[in-house]
């Protein structure tokens, strides 16, 4: 395993190309675009702003940059440096900004969710749609990149319209039996339209993109309910976290539950393997001064994992009552991309990763840290689960095994998020203000 220097980055903006080519890293209002294999800088553009957000077009030709305070987007084209486009939302005030499939047009978000607006980078036409309930959790492509599905508030009840994304013209709309539309999400086989409610309201709806109904699934009622909801790769399962500490998932035929998964405080199932880290600091000679550069090894702790013996008590925050958003309940959830393990971490037991089973549904292992994770991603090209603690280290998971491995760049260097490279062969790990490479083609995980 190996890695590469450090780099400057500003709010974790930060990301490897779709075609795996390039990466970006900008710091404040600079744009560093780098090509992966020998990071050395290939194009550097300066914004107007500091830039709040960074997003690649899907054939990597296009970089968008938004700058939300100043209402702004930029993109940069890679072949073209001369190239320039800016779009101002004026004083309509910006607060999301995103490619369509064809990465040809922006969408972009004005303040108060009072509309989207389509900037076509073609033509330079735009288009407007108004009745906008919430552009970040309430806008969703179909996986073919033909058509999107957003959720609209039209005189006082919550629609579904669904566009033709060549023309921008409105294909359907339709009412959803919902009190207060939360979110939705296109199965990823084009299939239905997965719709949730408040979390107030415990209720999940499945629509076809004509606005038929197939089912209607509510777990219970007079309880805060659905905190996520997620696909599994192959359309077969919809995971839906609640907060009652549950993960439900509903299969693709009948849209009934087929199974719930618990997340308690304490394991006991004898099928299930608990890895738990543990630490330890090395002694450090007397005569030996403290340097920042030194290797981390030298001042910082060591941990590897062990195999614990059932049962196993998992750290447990209870949520304050009088406090809104309770900490409690499934907020991440993510399926493998062979569709074979769902991920998922429950809000009051941050130090714990669950991981399940998905072809006997159940538990299979359980990956106990010292902190709380800060983020976990798993490898895009197989079931390789990696995930950081803000800590000198980060944590990889396999079927075969799990290791911890110690960042050997600086001591000041924590991973806070990481990101992965689209073959899988490296990982993209980020500080607060720096970032490096980490290349896993010799991992034994």
């Amino acid at each position: 395993m190996n890695f590469s220097e450090l780099f400057k980055q500003s709010q974790g903006l930060c990301k490897f190309s779709p075609d795996g080519q390039y990466l970006v890293n900008c710091v404040s209002y600079k744009v560093i675009i780098r090509d992966v294999e020998t990071l050395q800088i290939i194009r550097l553009y300066t914004c107007v702003d500091a830039i709040q957000a960074v997003d690649w077009s899907s054939d990597s030709q296009f970089l968008l940059c938004a700058m939300y305070k100043r209402g702004m987007c930029q993109v940069w084209s890679i072949d073209q440096p001369d190239w320039t486009c800016k779009i101002d939302e004026g004083s309509a005030g910006l607060i999301h900004a995103l490619w369509s499939p064809d990465g040809r047009h922006v969408l972009t978000a004005a303040s108060f969710n009072l509309r989207v607006t389509v900037w076509s980078l073609v033509n330079k036409s735009i288009s407007y749609i108004r009745f906008v309930k919430n552009a970040k959790e309430c806008l969703s492509f179909s996986s073919d990149g033909k058509y999107l599905a957003l959720a609209e508030c039209r005189k006082c009840k919550d629609c579904v319209s669904v566009f033709a994304v060549d023309s921008w013209q409105l294909m359907n709309l339709f009412e959803t039996d919902t009190e207060d539309l939360s979110g939705l999400k296109w199965s990823p086989d084009g299939r239905v339209i997965c719709v949730w409610d408040h979390c107030l309201w415990y209720k999940i709806l499945i629509y076809t993109m004509d606005g038929r109904c197939l089912s209607t699934y509510k777990a219970y009622e007079w309880a805060l309910g659905v905190k996520r909801a997620v696909w599994s790769p192959t359309s077969q399962f919809l995971a839906v976290g609640s907060y009652d500490q549950k993960v439900r998932l509903l299969n693709h035929i009948t849209w009934k539950s087929i199974s719930e998964f618990s997340h308690t405080s304490t394991v006991q199932a004898s099928n299930v393997v608990v890895y738990g880290e543990k630490e330890s600091r090395p002694e450090i000679p007397k005569h030996e001064n403290t340097n920042l550069n030194a290797p981390p090894t030298i001042f910082s702790t060591q941990s590897k994992y062990e195999f614990l013996t059932l049962p196993v008590e998992l750290e447990c925050c209870l949520p304050d009552p009088e406090k809104p958003n309770p900490k409690i309940g499934v907020n991440w959830m993510e399926f493998s991309p062979d569709n074979k393990y769902l991920a998922t971490i429950d809000d009051s037991m941050r130090t714990a990763m669950h991981i399940w089973s998905m072809q006997k549904l159940c538990l299979f292992v359980v990956l106990k840290q010292t902190s709380p994770i800060k983020c976990a991603r798993w490898d895009p090209c197989k079931s390789r689960l990696a995930l950081c603690t803000g800590n000198d280290k980060i944590y990889l998971w396999s079927p075969s095994g799990s290791v911890s491995v110690q960042v050997p760049i600086s001591a000041t260097f924590h991973v806070y998020s990481l990101k992965w490279h689209p073959n899988g062969r490296s990982i993209l790990l980020l500080s607060k203000e720096q970032t490096c490479i980490c290349y896993l083609e010799n991992s034994p995980t």
